[in-house]
């Protein structure tokens, strides 16, 4: 647009001098006429590009307040940026260092409780110093308990003794085919409890403690009255504490001990638990 209006002027400028070079080829009225003319003209060119100069110069400041406007946004925004950025790695650090103290603080308590459960049975197998404990003794106790009527020469009686006679010899897992193919052969024998007994010490014996504790817990529900009873609980209670279930446990022999005080595995019951409350 000044590019137009520059050249205007010059058209303007070129042709008062044109007329002034020939004001002798016209007459003093009709020059006058002609130079006001191009007076006004020339007037009218020089305010429309002064009012061009002047917008242009408002449009000049306001673009400049704006560039300074986001100059400000924009230092201010990063300034509020970094100190999140910082605020943020300083939480981040802090919570580092939590969970540093958090992780070690849980390997100590897992390795503690690992202590505990090896003291544990380092304690219990110190008290116990009779070669065999009640719990590996199935055969005499099954012979002690079996009818005065039994049958000696069925195969019942037979395959009964046999498993007795492989977990005493310590062929656990042969002893454990032997006492599961009875309870299945002759579910509703009266040796079953004793089968029963047998089943859960050969897997106790070949360190399958939950099983053994459900094998043994399936005797005393069903065959509370049995002799068996006292050291199925005993066998149990083993098995928890090879489990770390101390606290239950403790609740096996307690309920051991006040149930058959004259049980000849009653003194091992109050060794094992003794040593257990001992331990902190």
């Amino acid at each position: 647009m000044m590019k137009k209006l520059i050249l205007a002027s010059l058209f303007l400028t070129a042709q008062l001098f044109s007329i002034s070079s020939h004001a002798a080829l016209f007459d003093d009225t009709e020059a006058r006429k002609k130079i006001l003319e191009l007076e006004r003209t020339m007037q009218s060119q020089n305010q429309a590009t002064q009012a061009t100069l002047a917008e242009l110069k408002k449009s000049q400041q306001a673009i400049e307040q704006r560039l300074t406007t986001l100059e400000n946004i924009s230092k201010n925004g990063l300034a509020d940026t970094q100190t999140q950025i910082e605020a943020l790695k300083q939480e981040n650090a802090r919570l580092k260092g939590e969970l540093e103290v958090a992780t070690h603080n849980l390997d100590t308590t897992q390795q503690r409780q690992k202590d505990l459960y090896t003291d544990t049975d380092a304690r219990l197998r110190k008290l116990e110093s009779a070669p065999a404990p009640a719990v590996a003794t199935p055969v005499a106790a099954v012979q002690t308990n079996t009818p005065a009527a039994a049958d000696k020469n069925s195969q019942e009686y037979q395959l009964l003794e046999l498993a007795n006679g492989l977990s005493k010899d310590a062929k656990h897992k042969d002893a454990f085919n032997a006492y599961d193919k009875f309870l299945k052969d002759y579910p509703n024998s009266t040796y079953a409890a004793e089968a029963k007994y047998g089943l859960g010490y050969s897997q106790f014996a070949l360190k399958n403690y939950k099983s053994s504790m459900a094998t043994q817990q399936k005797l005393i529900d069903a065959h509370p009255e049995s002799p068996k009873v006292p050291e199925a609980m005993l066998n149990l209670a083993n098995s928890q504490i090879q489990l770390g279930l101390v606290p239950g446990a403790k609740k096996t022999l307690r309920d051991l001990i006040a149930k058959f005080p004259e049980s000849d595995v009653t003194p091992t019951a109050q060794k094992r638990l003794k040593a257990l409350e001992a331990i902190k």
